[in-house]
C-alpha cells in the first residue's frame, strides 16, 4: 500500500484526461491508476483497481448516471465525482441522487477541482458552488400540485411513471418496456407536462402522492384512467 490516494479519470476526450493525467501526478498525495473512455470501462476500473475516487463526465458512450448507481450500489468504498460540462439542474440531480459525491462544471479551475475530490473523500458532497444554489433551490421547492382528477394518463405513461418511481434510467426503462430510450423520452415529456413537473424529481415527488398501488392498477390496465 503506498498511503496515497488513488485516483482514475472516465472521460471520452483524450487530451482532457491527459491533462487530468498531468496535473494529478504534480500532487505527491495522489496516484493515477486508470482511465477510461466509457461508462462500461468505469464499471471495469472499479471492480480491477478499487480506486479511492474515480472522476468520471456524462457525456460519453454508455449510461454515466447507472454506471454511477451500480459504483455506488457495489463499491462504496470508491467516491465518485462527475466532472462534466452540463449545467443542467436534472442531470445534476440524477447523478447526486445515483451516488455521485461531486458534481463539478468543466469550468473549474484545477486547484477547485482536486479541492472537491478531497472534500467528497472527507464524506461531503461537493457541487460548483456558481451551479450549486441552482441544484439546492430545486430540491428545496415544494413537490408541484397537481390538481385530484386532472390527469389522466395511458397505461404506457403509468407503466413508465412506475419504473421512473423505481429509479430507473430512461435507457433501463426502454429495456424494460421494449421501447426505444428515444420514445421513453417522449413519454417523460408528456408526463412531466400532465403533472406540472419542471424535473423528473418533481415527476417522482407528484406520483408518489398517488401511491403505489392505484399506479400498479393503471400500468396493467385494470383501473381508470384517471387519478382521482
Amino acid at each position: 500500500m503506498s498511503g496515497k490516494i488513488s485516483i482514475a479519470f472516465v472521460d471520452d476526450h483524450p487530451m482532457f484526461v491527459d491533462g487530468l493525467a498531468w496535473f494529478f501526478s504534480t500532487l505527491p498525495d495522489f496516484e493515477i491508476v486508470a482511465s477510461g473512455q466509457s461508462a462500461d470501462e468505469a464499471l471495469t476500473i472499479v471492480e480491477t483497481f478499487r480506486p479511492d475516487i474515480l472522476t468520471i463526465d456524462l457525456r460519453m458512450p454508455g449510461d454515466a448516471i447507472a454506471a454511477i448507481r451500480s459504483i455506488a450500489d457495489q463499491q462504496p468504498n470508491t467516491k465518485v465525482v462527475t466532472f462534466t460540462a452540463l449545467a443542467d439542474v436534472d442531470c445534476a440531480i440524477r447523478a447526486l441522487e445515483a451516488g455521485a459525491g461531486g458534481y463539478v462544471l468543466k469550468g473549474a479551475t484545477a486547484a477547485e477541482f482536486s479541492r472537491a475530490i478531497r472534500i467528497v473523500l472527507s464524506g461531503e458532497r461537493y457541487i460548483t458552488p456558481a451551479f450549486a444554489t441552482k441544484v439546492i433551490a430545486a430540491l428545496r421547492a415544494p413537490p408541484p400540485v397537481v390538481a385530484p382528477g386532472k390527469v389522466n394518463l395511458s397505461v404506457r405513461e403509468a407503466q413508465i411513471l412506475k419504473l421512473l418511481i423505481s429509479g430507473m434510467t430512461n435507457k433501463e426503462i426502454g429495456a424494460d418496456l421494449a421501447i426505444s430510450e428515444k420514445t421513453v423520452a417522449h413519454y417523460m415529456t408528456l408526463l412531466m407536462r400532465k403533472l406540472n413537473a419542471r424535473n423528473r424529481l418533481e415527476a417522482v415527488v407528484a406520483a408518489r402522492d398517488y401511491g403505489p398501488a392505484l399506479l400498479d392498477e393503471m400500468a396493467s390496465g385494470r383501473a381508470a384512467r384517471q387519478l382521482n
